[in-house]
């Protein structure tokens, strides 16, 4: 059977709070023995990328830069697109479903990419949208996006 990948989605920067619940979803993901996708830098993507390490788990980032060595230090295979922003349509197109862990703007347009692609997309303290499943804890967003 093929690992299900599963794409953790959110700010470049966040707060204490924020990057544990990240680390949490990231630790769960490794757990369920999906691949961790992200876009590879700071903030949610790193603490994510950091609790899924933790946990023995892999990890792809895919980078905005041309360099791979902009990767956080939990990346496990980083991706250099030289595409900015556009790499999200990346992220989205790895992942076989994906977790947002609260957001700007750049997590609303990963949003908006996946759920047109057809992607699952479960919110942990992110955007309110209606296509969003919604998730109380960092276990329950990864059970339904494991399911």
């Amino acid at each position: 059977m093929t690992r299900r990948y599963i794409g953790v989605i959110g700010a470049g920067e966040c707060d204490a709070e924020l990057a544990e619940l990240a680390e949490a979803v990231g630790r769960g993901i490794a757990e369920a023995g999906a691949v961790l996708v992200c876009g590879g830098m700071g903030g949610v993507m790193e603490a994510a990328c950091h609790g899924a390490k933790a946990a023995g788990g892999t990890t792809i980032g895919i980078l905005p830069g041309r360099d791979r060595n902009g990767a956080n230090e939990y990346v496990d295979f980083a991706i250099a697109t030289g595409i900015n922003e556009a790499r999200n349509l990346a992220i989205i197109r790895t992942a076989d479903v994906l977790i947002a862990v609260g957001g700007s703007h750049g997590t609303l347009s990963e949003i908006g990419f996946a759920l047109k692609a057809g992607k699952k997309v479960v919110g942990l303290r992110t955007w309110d949208i209606e296509c969003i499943v919604p998730a109380a804890t960092a276990d329950e967003a990864v059970r339904l996006a494991a399911d």
